[in-house]
């Protein structure tokens, strides 16, 4: 079993940022894909960003491109979210969430469905 564990989230301006950050624990000797994925209330958990095991390949949802980045953390199986030019649509729950995957495969994982390990959640809340 692997467990995950997000923190960094808040309360911040539109226009501020904010950095996520995921860690794993517990059968961590495999390489992980991880994702960022959100969820309003009465809306379906979306994937913002994803990067690969590699770490050589990352991809975001339209929404978030050029103003969120992922990236891996030296630790092996930590993953960031670094989050610029906040939007109120931004508000949400964001969500950490790994694969299985191999040092390295390049491949990223984008639906909600490839996932089967997530973090408990961190509110992120972007007041106008």
């Amino acid at each position: 079993q692997v467990q995950l564990v997000e923190s960094g989230g808040g309360l911040v301006q539109a226009g501020g940022s904010l950095r996520l950050s995921c860690a794993a624990s517990g059968r961590t000797r495999n390489m992980y894909s991880m994702g960022w994925l959100r969820q309003v209330p009465g809306k379906e958990r979306e994937c913002v960003a994803a990067i690969s095991g590699s770490g050589r390949n990352s991809g975001y949802t339209d929404s978030v491109k050029g103003r969120f980045t992922v990236s891996r953390g030296n630790a092996k199986n930590t993953v960031y979210l670094k989050m610029n030019r906040l939007k109120p649509e931004d508000t949400a729950i964001y969500y950490c969430a790994a694969v299985e995957s191999d040092i390295s495969s390049d491949f990223i994982y984008m639906r909600k469905g490839d996932y089967n390990y997530w973090g408990q959640g961190t509110q992120v809340t972007v007041a106008s």
